[in-house]
């Protein structure tokens, strides 16, 4: 059985601020097949801070350089396609040919189409013949909440 009860929070593996866990039951078998950690109202703040002590360095770093880190991770999710898809077999009961082929590389997928939009969007353009201009800027930490009802693409 598969235990995940840490979070990765502000660059490391930490334990839940409350432990609570949540048995994973596969559908397929009506089984356990994992358990997790269920989260906080302290682990969001802690993940929150987190998150807003990283965005000064963050939001200054070049355009390439995010590319570049984007471009590793879409390497990292194609080459561990296998693992997604069979952990998405688990959890979702889905079968798993179906989830290796058709729902692990949704995330790549989805990355791939962000990276090409990320590379073209136009940061800088003139505003008015004077010179102005408008120039957009990362305005801050996002808090996502998402259905967890088709995996990985939805974060």
């Amino acid at each position: 059985m598969i235990t995940k009860r840490e979070f990765y929070i502000d660059g490391k593996w930490v334990a839940p601020a409350v432990a609570r866990d949540l048995e994973v039951i596969d559908p397929a078998t009506e089984e356990a097949c994992a358990v997790i950690s269920l989260g906080s109202p302290a682990d969001v703040d802690r993940a929150v801070s987190a998150a807003r002590r990283a965005f000064a360095s963050w939001s200054a770093t070049p355009l390439a350089e995010r590319v570049a880190l984007l471009e590793k991770l879409l390497e990292i999710m194609k080459r561990r396609n296998q693992e997604m898809g069979e952990a998405i077999s688990l959890e979702m009961g889905a079968p798993i040919d179906f989830a290796i082929s058709d729902q692990a590389t949704c995330g790549p997928w989805h990355l791939e189409g962000f990276l090409n939009a990320l590379k073209d969007f136009d940061w800088e353009h003139p505003f008015t013949p004077k010179g102005e201009r408008i120039v957009r800027e990362p305005v801050g930490v996002c808090g996502l909440i998402t259905p967890w009802n088709w995996p990985i693409n939805q974060i």
